[in-house]
């Protein structure tokens, strides 16, 4: 087991959440006319496939994320504590997004911002919370996989694996909906094999051997595209009739055994990387706020966007040419200057540790787990922006959900005076409108 700091997980992280804003500021496809922001993706583009196979690092970051909680897991004084402390420091980050996010699609349209484009930007401010709301199911099933690894090792994540292929199977004869229940076996699979990297099972593979399973992986994945019902992309795509991402596919667990085995065999590499001068402390920097740059690197591209797309009327070039290569690098810059700020004005939040006593039991727990997960879930599905059909349909039911779950799992209160009290302002709220 781990006792230090591993410097190997803090590369993965970061290089995990550099490549996830990489993605994510590359694809849009923008342009602006007669109050309509239409929208495309670049990584549509014929052959553009491929560079999902090592974009599409989710993977990855549940298999950190399954290291990390297994590490600090057996750290803690109790499971309870250990639920409690994930539960916040999870949820704190999200907090400021949310009041931001409640108050915006409103300002906009008070500056005379056409619907259209403000529901584009609402959506794709939530649409990254289906990330936090999966994650937090994960972690409240941790001390239950904990123990299953302690009893069957390498049993559960294959046991995962073969559920999901199941799963697939009833999604791709006509049980679509099932395909949703793969958000479980598919991420704590990948969540497992973060426990064997603290075992030292994946850590201590040869280089050889690490390449042999990323080439094991990476091969199952190609096969299964090849011959099974799998769309190329690791990404949703616009207009394909199947997306690999929502719900996820087993392809993913694959995927993520060939990205695994591959980082694996520059594990001495990366850990020099990680230890010289200066390297060390911005992973430091980036660890310290890693929700708070994955919240809010979407909106920093809304703010770019919507100066430069619908403010300037700027077109942004077909992917692949040169303007298109020779304008990125400006866009990236824009981007990432916005996002700075945004961090400076939020990110402290997730930088705070609480350090108030713990009085929750575990029951309440997983109930304040389970609506936080929810409230975020559907954040993720409706986005902020308020339906012109009444408050219960736009996003605050799911706000106060998602916010009364953060309060149950800090403070000893009924789950009925809770909801009681979540009710009232919903309807206070109501009234308001």
């Amino acid at each position: 087991m781990h006792t230090s700091r591993d410097r190997f997980l803090d590369v993965v992280r970061a290089g995990a959440i550099l490549a996830v804003i990489a993605q994510h500021w590359t694809m849009p496809v923008l342009s602006y006319s007669d109050g309509h922001l239409a929208t495309g993706n670049a990584l549509a583009t014929p052959g553009w496939w491929v560079v999902t196979w090592l974009s599409q690092v989710m993977p990855l970051v549940f298999f950190a994320g399954g290291a990390a909680n297994l590490i600090s897991f057996r750290r803690a004084a109790s499971p309870r504590q250990w639920l409690a402390g994930r539960i916040k420091r999870l949820m704190v980050p999200v907090l400021p997004l949310l009041a931001v996010w409640l108050i915006v699609p409103d300002f906009l349209r008070g500056l005379g911002v056409p619907p259209q484009p403000v529901q584009v930007g609402s959506a794709i401010a939530a649409q990254l919370l289906w990330f936090l709301a999966v994650y937090v199911l994960v972690v409240l099933l941790t001390p239950l996989m904990a123990a299953a690894h302690r009893r069957w090792g390498l049993k559960v994540p294959l046991a995962m694996g073969a559920a999901g292929i199941l799963v697939d199977v009833a999604r791709f004869n006509d049980f679509g909906y099932i395909g949703y229940a793969n958000a479980i076996f598919v991420w704590v699979a990948v969540h497992q094999l973060g426990f064997h990297y603290v075992e030292g099972r994946l850590g201590s593979l040869s280089r050889r051997g690490a390449l042999t399973l990323s080439a094991a992986g990476f091969g199952v994945t190609a096969l299964m595209v090849a011959f099974g019902p799998y769309p190329a992309s690791m990404i949703g795509m616009p207009g394909a009739p199947v997306s690999n991402m929502s719900p996820p596919t087993v392809l993913l667990a694959f995927l993520a055994v060939g990205q695994i085995g591959l980082l694996l065999a520059f594990r001495p590499q990366l850990n020099a990387l990680a230890a010289r001068p200066g390297v060390g402390d911005a992973l430091g920097w980036l660890g310290a706020r890693f929700m708070s740059v994955y919240l809010w690197h979407m909106p920093a591209l809304i703010v770019v966007a919507g100066v430069t797309v619908y403010g300037l009327g700027y077109r942004t070039p077909a992917p692949g040419t040169v303007f298109w290569l020779v304008m990125a690098p400006g866009w990236f810059a824009a981007c990432g200057l916005v996002l700075l700020g945004l961090l400076r004005l939020f990110a402290h939040f997730e930088m705070q540790r609480d350090t108030g006593a713990l009085t929750v039991r575990t029951p309440q727990l997983v109930v304040a787990g389970l609506m936080v997960s929810g409230g975020l879930l559907g954040l993720a599905a409706h986005g902020f922006a308020p339906l012109s059909d009444g408050i219960a349909h736009g996003p605050v039911p799911w706000v106060l959900l998602a916010t009364a779950g953060f309060l149950l799992a800090g403070r000893q209160i009924p789950v009925s005076d809770l909801l009681g009290r979540a009710v009232a302002v919903s309807e206070r709220a109501a009234l308001k409108r």
